[in-house]
């Protein structure tokens, strides 16, 4: 059986701690691979390489770091099939899905080949009698990142190579679900000429992630995935005092209104429900139909839905794949099959949903939930599979304060004609993230993505202004050269004069 290992100091190195873990191909149900997991003495072996590498990589230019980085993209590029590839076969979306993950985890790489014009500093010079001050940012160290199985390629490329391009160095704990390609990612940014030491791969469970956020040696670390594991990441990480940026789960809704074009809202709504099969953290799972149209706008989801082709991920007639474990597939199934009982029209229910050949695949169909009560299961859950709720509601404000009163608030989204009502929605929705006619408003490289209140914790947003922030911080020289003219002035122990 094949065996992933990590990746520390620019090279494989085999998994030590005797432990390893399943990976699974989610179409067939087999199990085709094992991953080493690794114990908190492998955590500490590559946190001391990653710090020895950070002595020089630290200090290197920013032209060094650049070059790397520009070639690092063309790699990533000319491989972006193999790594969607080992996306499908271990995470089980669509090949074409697989793609456009890697396409977007691409354009931070993009952003981090820019960085020269980001790191620049300021300089007011003169303010007092030739006295300058400057301000700079500077790398930290050696900092972590911890992502989720459903995005195992685009997730740590919203991380590792904007934190690299600021100078840091990086251990990587992606998930022992879908592991290889953060290898691959790796090993490609060897061959792009990255530094041994500067981005490393340690695979693991629970007993890794303890041993990250404990380890004096790592100064910073970044997390996606649910909102109780990222309140755990956030509140352990500080007190052991590492800056945190920790984004957590989401129950993102759609506010569509008496104006919308229901055909197109219709179309947003099944894309970004079910797409990736609903295992993504922007996923649009409630939709909230105001005044009359509810009727209309279930009929038409429905319509749109059942016309979805589920198979595996590698047949290029698939639209939607199975999802990650057997585990993972009931539990969904159990929000469906309870739904009835806490209010809800079961419009669709895929839980009966099978692919002929693939029995023992982690299959589940797409399920339409209409009516749904805010108090149910349903609805209160971030679900993370293909169950979209409907809601309904009266009036705009009465939709908006729906939308407001719920815990999550990573992404929105509103469908309308109404420039004012748009507006209007922008400002007054609790969310971090707001999407006008766009049903997933997932911002590009040079935005900052994060959420509100329990989608996230930690002030900084990742990739974007925020995430440069994030893996530097300031310092502010102040300068006073004396004129070679002048002799010695004596001693002033009043305040220095800056008037």
């Amino acid at each position: 059986m094949k065996t992933v290992n990590h990746w520390i100091g620019g090279k494989t190195v085999e998994g030590a701690s005797g432990n390893y873990g399943p990976v699974t191909d989610p179409a067939t149900g087999e199990v085709t691979t094992q991953v080493a997991l690794a114990s908190a003495d492998e955590v500490d072996a590559a946190v001391q390489v990653a710090r020895e590498a950070f002595l020089t990589w630290g200090q290197s230019s920013l032209a060094a770091r650049t070059k790397v980085l520009f070639a690092y993209r063309a790699l990533l590029d000319a491989n972006r099939d193999e790594i969607a590839a080992l996306i499908t076969a271990e995470h089980g979306k669509v090949h074409s899905d697989a793609l456009g993950e890697v396409a977007r985890g691409l354009e931070i790489v993009e952003l981090a080949c820019g960085i020269t014009t980001q790191l620049k500093g300021e300089l007011s010079t003169s303010v007092s009698n030739r006295v300058d001050v400057s301000s700079i940012r500077q790398p930290l160290g050696v900092v972590a990142g911890i992502t989720p199985f459903n995005f195992p390629a685009m997730v740590p490329m919203w991380m590792f190579p904007l934190a690299v391009a600021c100078g840091n160095t990086f251990i990587l704990k992606p998930s022992e679900k879908d592991p290889s390609a953060a290898n691959k990612l790796a090993e490609l940014a060897s061959e792009a000429g990255l530094p041994a030491g500067v981005l490393n791969v340690v695979h693991g469970d629970k007993v890794a992630v303890d041993a990250l956020l404990a380890h004096p040696g790592i100064a910073a670390v970044s997390f996606v995935g649910s909102t109780p594991i990222a309140r755990h990441i956030h509140t352990t990480a500080s007190a052991n005092g590492k800056r945190v940026q920790a984004l957590g789960g989401a129950k993102n809704h759609m506010l569509v209104l008496p104006d919308a074009d229901l055909d197109a809202a219709a179309d947003a709504a099944v894309s970004a429900a079910y797409g990736s099969a609903g295992e993504r953290c922007m996923a649009i799972s409630a939709v909230v139909a105001v005044g009359a149209i509810g009727d209309e706008l279930v009929e038409k989801i429905r319509e749109r839905a059942e016309k979805i082709k589920i198979g595996p991920g590698n047949d290029p007639t698939s639209e939607m794949g199975p999802l990650i474990t057997a585990a993972h597939r009931d539990k969904v199934a159990s929000y469906v099959k309870g739904a009835a009982d806490q209010g809800a029209d079961v419009v669709l229910d895929g839980t009966g949903f099978t692919v002929e050949g693939n029995e023992n695949g982690h299959w589940i169909g797409l399920s339409l939930l209409d009516r749904v009560k805010t108090d149910s299961d349903a609805y209160r859950d971030e679900i993370f599979g293909p169950v979209l709720c409907v809601l309904r509601a009266e009036t705009y404000e009465e939709g908006v304060a729906l939308i407001n009163a719920s815990p999550f608030g990573n992404g929105t989204a509103i469908f309308t004609r109404d420039g004012g009502a748009a507006r209007r929605f922008q400002l007054e929705i609790e969310a971090g993230m707001v999407g006008v006619n766009v049903p997933i408003p997932v911002p590009v490289g040079y935005h900052s993505f994060g959420g509100w209140k329990d989608s996230l914790f930690g002030d900084h947003h990742i990739y974007g202004n925020d995430g440069i922030h994030f893996y530097t911080r300031g310092k502010v020289v102040t300068t006073r050269w004396p004129d070679p003219s002048e002799g010695h002035l004596g001693v002033d122990l009043g305040f220095p004069r800056n008037h």
